[in-house]
C-alpha cells in the first residue's frame, strides 16, 4: 500500500483516465474471487493494479467546483499475510503512514476495532480519511474512503459519498 505523493499526481492521473475513458465500476473480484464487493454505477474505476498487493482505486466524482481541485476517492487494497501477525504488522505500517500525512489529526469519535478515522491536508485541503481494516483467508484488506472536507457539491454529496463507503464496509466484512 502506498500513499500517492500529491493531489495533483492523482488529479492529474484521473483526469488523463477520464480523457481515455474509464470504466464504470460495479461489480468487482480481488485476491483470485475471495475478495469481491459491488461499488455505485457513478464511480470510476480509476486504476488497478495486480500482483501482491493488488490495488483498485476508485474516484467518486465531485460535480462542483471542488471536484475540479481535489480527487474523492476510494481504494481497496489486498495483501497476502501468514497469519494475524502479519495483519497488525500491516495495519501498524498503513497506521504509520498515515500519521506522517501533513496535518493527521484523529477524529474526535472513537474508531471500531480495526478502524481509523482522521483529517489530513493535501494540497492546503482538508480531508477526511476513513479506513477499515480486516483479515480474511490469508489477505489482508483495507478500505480507504478519502473525500475533501468541504465540498461545494453540499450534504447530499457528502451522504452519497460516505453511504457508498459504507456499502463496501458491510460486503467486505
Amino acid at each position: 500500500m502506498s500513499f500517492l505523493p500529491s493531489t495533483i499526481s492523482i488529479a492529474a492521473l484521473a483526469t488523463t483516465l477520464l480523457l481515455a475513458g474509464a470504466v464504470h465500476a460495479a461489480d468487482v473480484s480481488m485476491a483470485h474471487g475471495s475478495v469481491n464487493f459491488s461499488t455505485p454505477d457513478n464511480w470510476l474505476d480509476i486504476m488497478e493494479t495486480q500482483g501482491d498487493p493488488e490495488v483498485r482505486v476508485f474516484q467518486v466524482p465531485d460535480p462542483s467546483p471542488t471536484g475540479k481541485s481535489s480527487l474523492a476517492r476510494v481504494t481497496v487494497t489486498v495483501k497476502q499475510v501468514a497469519d494475524v501477525n502479519g495483519f497488525n504488522q500491516y495495519m501498524a505500517e498503513a497506521t504509520a503512514k498515515a500519521l506522517s500525512l501533513p496535518g493527521y489529526k484523529a477524529a474526535a469519535v472513537v474508531p471500531s476495532p480495526n478502524s481509523e478515522t482522521y483529517t489530513a491536508r493535501e494540497n492546503g485541503m482538508q480531508f477526511s480519511y476513513v479506513e477499515h481494516y480486516w483479515l480474511k483467508d490469508g489477505h489482508a484488506i483495507q478500505l480507504r474512503c478519502v473525500r475533501p472536507m468541504l465540498s461545494q457539491a453540499g450534504d447530499a454529496w457528502k451522504t452519497a459519498f460516505d453511504k457508498g463507503c459504507e456499502a463496501i464496509a458491510a460486503r467486505l466484512k
